[in-house]
């Protein structure tokens, strides 16, 4: 009751319902001709919006931490990693608890690349811009494989490609961070970006529509759990939810269906093997439409 309650205000306060998933609409970002002092100002602050809403330090602290080593480097691929603040807070964390970590982010959008190399080197991490299907093919692999909203940007096929890919470029875990879709995330997130909003002004930040518009086509807990492959974890959070992959040491992916110790995040029941016919795009900090076209590169090996 309480939730139909509150996608009824959202419908009237946001403008959309949010009961089902939006798959047609498409980001302002997602234009490769969209405005790039624009596109630039939304990378900026993306620094802001994951730091409030993706959760990565509680990420960092109970799933990832516990992998790092001062005295052994641990390797972690970041994909799809936009303007790369993400990563880059994974490597500062890192450096301040002493431990070694190399990361590598890559994303196959020039725009992201480019605003992420154009900012100050952090040591122990690089750039690339390619696919992550280019790093299968190299016969590459990490410890650790993340990304941050990136699941909701991609249509089936290429979401089938990025969790094949996931699967093979990864030692010991896998954690697909993104929004979890919600009336009451819309709301909180359209009141909260009021100041943003960008109606009169030249060369404003994407981060309200293209956020607003983020969260409608996310995924429910239920929805992930019905499009991850067997083996996968779907973990929730507030305003967030994971898809989560414990590899066991040359013995493929766990088939363990222990709960998800992510901050508290617990498992939402069985990894299902179905598959949806839901589609949907888009994200904060994701690598953009154009990137997820090109992520269907790696999709079409599935």
């Amino acid at each position: 009751m309480l939730n139909r309650s509150l996608d009824r205000l959202a419908q009237v306060v946001v403008g959309h319902s949010l009961a089902d998933r939006e798959v047609e609409a498409e980001e302002i970002m997602d234009d490769p001709d969209c405005d790039l002092e624009g596109l630039r100002r939304t990378y900026q602050q993306f620094v802001v919006v994951n730091r409030l809403v993706s959760g990565w330090r509680g990420v960092y602290v109970h799933r990832l931490r516990p992998l790092l080593s001062a005295e052994r480097t641990t390797t972690l691929l970041d994909i799809g990693s936009g303007g790369g603040d993400v990563p880059r807070a994974l490597a500062g964390w890192a450096a301040r608890d002493g431990l070694r970590l190399e990361i590598t982010a890559i994303d196959p959008d020039d725009r992201a690349t480019a605003y992420a190399t154009s900012l100050p080197p952090v040591p122990h991490l690089r750039f690339r811009q390619c696919f992550s299907s280019d790093l299968v093919r190299e016969g590459l692999q990490f410890d650790i494989v993340t990304s941050n909203h990136v699941l909701h940007h991609l249509g089936p096929q290429q979401l089938d490609g990025l969790l094949a890919d996931s699967t093979a470029l990864a030692r010991r875990l896998v954690v697909h961070d993104d929004i979890a879709r919600s009336p009451l995330a819309a709301l909180g997130y359209w009141v909260g970006t009021l100041p943003l909003h960008r109606r009169g002004r030249p060369h404003a930040s994407f981060v309200r529509d293209d956020g607003l518009l983020s969260i409608r086509r996310s995924y429910t807990p239920d929805e992930l759990a019905a499009v991850l492959p067997a083996g996968w974890a779907v973990g929730r959070a507030p305003f967030r939810v994971l898809a989560v992959l414990d590899v066991d040491e040359g013995a493929g992916p766990s088939r363990s269906t222990e709960a998800v110790q992510d901050e508290g995040l617990q498992k939402d029941g069985s990894s299902q093997t179905a598959r949806s016919a839901l589609t949907a795009q888009s994200a904060q900090n994701v690598p953009t439409a154009q990137s997820a076209r090109s992520l269907q590169d790696g999709a079409d090996r599935a």
